[in-house]
């Protein structure tokens, strides 16, 4: 009989899950929207649903053997999500708990997305065989995930390493955490599009953008633009890997760590936004830590690591 696991990757815009074996096989994925449930309850129900189309596709015998989650403020150590800037539901919200009824027989277990991104890494991606690296995940917001002697860093009260969250400057862009100035402001899909508004306010060259609403425009469409040469979306990138590149300059003091890698919607972007970011970390390393970090696109091409990260947890917690 087939061993699977559900992994799930709670986003702000969506929740994508599917079924994985242990060598990192994907038997199925789908998504659901996260924002079109405020209520809790029905959105569990239509994960819940939804997990269950998945398994009655499965046409061999098998077995499930744990539920792996990665959500954006998640408390590995009580299984629940807090006071999450980008999700629609607001203060602790009880994951583990809530699964447990549908799912009574078999683990639950829930960490920070970018967490369950940066396992994903490790097992099935381009950090097997390191110890010591990070994974910054580049959606909605800014995640990342820090590791360490090979071992994920929690922390005390498990929300360790939100870089997304350090302050790069503090008069500047209002975040969802109610703070001003936040990494993620700058460095996400949500950032970058603030920053192409920003170039349009500042200069006057043609661009596709000033045909384009805010809310209409998104990250794949600046990262399309940039991919044909447009100026101004080349610019946006230059500007979001200048403030990203000086902060994993700062988070490589820390950990010094083997390599960094990025994952997500940014980072299809390829060489516009990995270039920048680059030069100016090894333009602001502290010289004992100069060319000696890798900074590489997620080795998971083509599959979705938070998934695989999430059910890596669930394997984990079985060996």
């Amino acid at each position: 009989m087939k061993k699977l696991a559900i992994g799930i990757d709670i986003g702000g815009t969506n929740t994508a899950f599917g079924l994985v074996d242990q060598e990192g096989e994907m038997y199925g994925e789908s998504i659901i929207s996260t924002k079109q449930f405020p209520d809790f309850d029905q959105y569990i129900e239509e994960l819940y649903m939804g997990i269950q189309n998945l398994v009655k596709q499965i046409d061999f015998p098998m077995e499930l053997i744990g539920i792996g989650i990665g959500g954006p403020n998640a408390n590995y150590y009580n299984g629940t999500i807090e006071n999450a800037a980008n999700l629609v539901w607001q203060g602790v919200v009880p994951v583990v708990e809530k699964m447990k009824r549908f799912f009574p027989s078999i683990p639950v277990i829930i960490t920070n997305d970018a967490n369950a991104a940066a396992i994903g890494e490790m097992v099935y991606g381009g950090a097997k065989g390191m110890k010591d690296f990070i994974v910054i995940t580049l959606g909605t917001g800014l995640g990342s995930g820090f590791v360490a002697n090979g071992k994920l860093i929690y922390g005390h009260d498990s929300f360790a390493g939100e870089l997304g969250h350090v302050i790069v400057n503090r008069t500047g862009r209002v975040c969802g955490c109610g703070r001003k100035g936040c990494l993620e402001t700058y460095v996400s899909a949500t950032g970058i599009k603030r920053t192409v508004f920003k170039l349009l306010a500042d200069h006057l060259e043609d661009s596709e953008f000033r045909y384009i609403s805010y809310n209409d425009l998104t990250a794949e469409m600046i990262t399309k633009a940039a991919l044909n040469g447009d100026p101004l979306a080349i610019e946006a990138y230059e500007y979001t890997g200048m403030l990203l590149g000086q902060a994993l300059a700062d988070a490589v003091t820390i950990t010094s760590p083997e390599a960094i890698f990025l994952f997500g919607g940014l980072a299809k972007a390829g060489k516009y936004l990995l270039e920048p970011t680059r030069k100016y970390m090894e333009m602001h390393m502290l010289a004992n830590y100069r060319n000696k970090v890798k900074l590489l696109p997620s080795g998971l091409h083509g599959k979705n690591a938070a998934i695989l990260g999430a059910s890596a947890l669930a394997w984990d917690c079985i060996d």
